[in-house]
């Protein structure tokens, strides 16, 4: 059942991924139409911005993340016996290499896991989160983040916040094309006659428009996708490596009883964290949300 569940959601990954590559090619040849009148042009600078934010964030995403949210290493176990012995079983448990270690001195409750792959992951666990939690339920929730390294979710959470990065810096330079009036640069004197090339040209400001406006709000709710599927995954997978679904329940049940946000949080990253780090609370049955709500995910492990 687990198994099947992983398929499912790499299927739904790489769907998700396609969007995010049809928003960006979409934005990028409304850039390169509006401003040098060459559709492909523009797509294929899009394309290079995307290539570059992605390899950036690929091969520096653990040094880049937690620089972003403060997090100092924990060097050996003296520092937090509990933290460091916990992660270095469950590394085991999960046949993967135990991760670098990071505290965040942050007193509300929180943790996640970052890196390219699991040689070079890393988990952060905020302070406040450490001193609530008794042994069993630290173990569920460095169960959960260990499940995100084991089933290479941090890979592909690293590509998604590129790719929202990326579309958003796009969507930003479409933004000031209108505002410079640069699509009325590309209309030759020839062409002002012609009336479809004037549709054309009306039809390529409206949706440009859309773009500019909506484009970053679309690479959010696409990286929140992601984010919401791989909750339940790695939920399910930190159960199956710990065998004691209790300890993750009772962990996300004080999660869910602290209202306390984070006193600093890196917007690009806040889906990382296992609970919401902003703890707002959302309308719209929870559209902006980077987390499924953890009631749902307390029932679903109730259930195992």
């Amino acid at each position: 059942m687990l198994y099947q569940q992983i398929a499912r959601n790499k299927h739904k990954t790489y769907l998700i991924f396609i969007v995010f590559f049809l928003v960006l090619g979409v934005i990028g040849g409304i850039i390169g139409r509006l401003m040098f009148g060459n559709t492909l042009s523009g797509i294929i600078v899009a394309l290079m911005i995307t290539l570059f934010y992605a390899l950036t964030t690929y091969f520096q995403s653990t040094s880049l993340v937690m620089k972003m949210n403060g997090a100092k290493p924990v060097t050996n176990s003296e520092q937090a016996p509990d933290l460091w012995h916990i992660v270095e079983d469950l590394s085991m448990v999960a046949h993967v290499p135990r991760p670098d270690i990071y505290f965040i001195d942050d007193p509300s409750p929180n943790a996640f896991a970052t890196g390219r792959d699991p040689k070079h992951a890393a988990v952060a666990v905020t302070t406040g989160l450490y001193e609530l939690m008794d042994r069993e339920e630290l173990e569920g929730v460095l169960a959960h983040e260990l499940s995100h390294v084991r089933n290479y979710d941090i890979r592909v959470s690293t590509i998604a916040i590129a790719l929202s990065s990326a579309i958003i810096l796009i969507s930003s330079i479409l933004s000031n094309v209108y505002r410079w009036g640069a699509f009325f640069g590309g209309e030759r004197d020839d062409d002002r006659n012609d009336s479809s090339n004037n549709v054309i040209q009306i039809i390529l400001w409206l949706v440009g428009l859309i773009f500019a406006i909506f484009g970053p709000i679309i690479a959010s709710l696409v990286q929140l996708a992601i984010s919401r599927n791989r909750e339940y995954l790695a939920d399910a997978s930190g159960v199956e490596l710990t065998r004691n679904p209790q300890g993750l329940i009772s962990a996300l049940q004080k999660l869910q009883q602290s209202e306390q946000p984070l006193q600093h949080v890196d917007d690009a990253s806040a889906a990382l964290y296992i609970d919401n780090p902003v703890k707002k609370k959302h309308s719209m049955q929870h559209l902006f949300d980077t987390h499924p709500p953890l009631s749902d995910r307390i029932a679903r492990l109730q259930k195992m």
